[in-house]
């Protein structure tokens, strides 16, 4: 069955927002639909990497691989990141128009348009065009209001507590 199309946003302060998306890949591709996960601002080993690894159907693209925090990235590993970046996008774009995949994701858009690490109209101009039937998940904090507008779909995670307020750090397989 083709989808829809349509376009789901999961923001806020809480956990759980590449979590929620990348359930949704595990659903779509254990239906056989094609899931293509762009990972945005996120170079650091996680354990959904190693599994999304073994699962036919999913491909990974990743963009900010040994960079660490937007904040904190130089000048020059700026502009390395948003050309990755882009170049990500037109990537993911592309094969949504060829129709080599159902579900499109990409994850931390959100902070990669707030950094300025992502051409925006590319996504704009997405949206507006968007490939028929490919089903779009975007994650990340603070959404621009143009986003927030377009998406069908809206989960917003709240956090109420968490245990990197108390110190702790994350942990590999539950944070990492």
């Amino acid at each position: 069955m083709e989808g829809l199309g349509l376009i789901h946003l999961y923001t806020g302060e809480g956990k759980g927002k590449t979590t929620a998306a990348l359930g949704l890949a595990l659903r779509a591709a254990g239906r056989g639909i094609p899931v293509l996960v762009l990972q945005f601002l996120k170079g650091r080993p996680t354990g959904e990497l190693e599994s999304l690894g073994h699962l036919p159907g999913i491909t990974l693209l990743r963009g900010a691989e040994g960079l660490g925090f937007a904040s904190a990235m130089t000048p020059e590993e700026r502009a390395r990141c948003k050309l990755r970046h882009d170049e990500m996008l037109r990537q993911g774009i592309a094969v949504a128009r060829e129709g080599s995949c159902g579900l499109l994701i990409l994850d931390e858009v959100t902070g990669a348009l707030k950094h300025d690490l992502l051409e925006e109209g590319s996504l704009r101009d997405y949206l507006e065009h968007p490939a028929p039937g490919v089903e779009l998940v975007l994650t990340g904090r603070n959404p621009p209001d143009w986003l927030w507008e377009r998406a069908d779909y809206i989960t917003e995670m709240k956090k109420h507590r968490h245990p990197y307020d108390s110190g702790i750090p994350a942990r590999e397989g539950i944070e990492l």
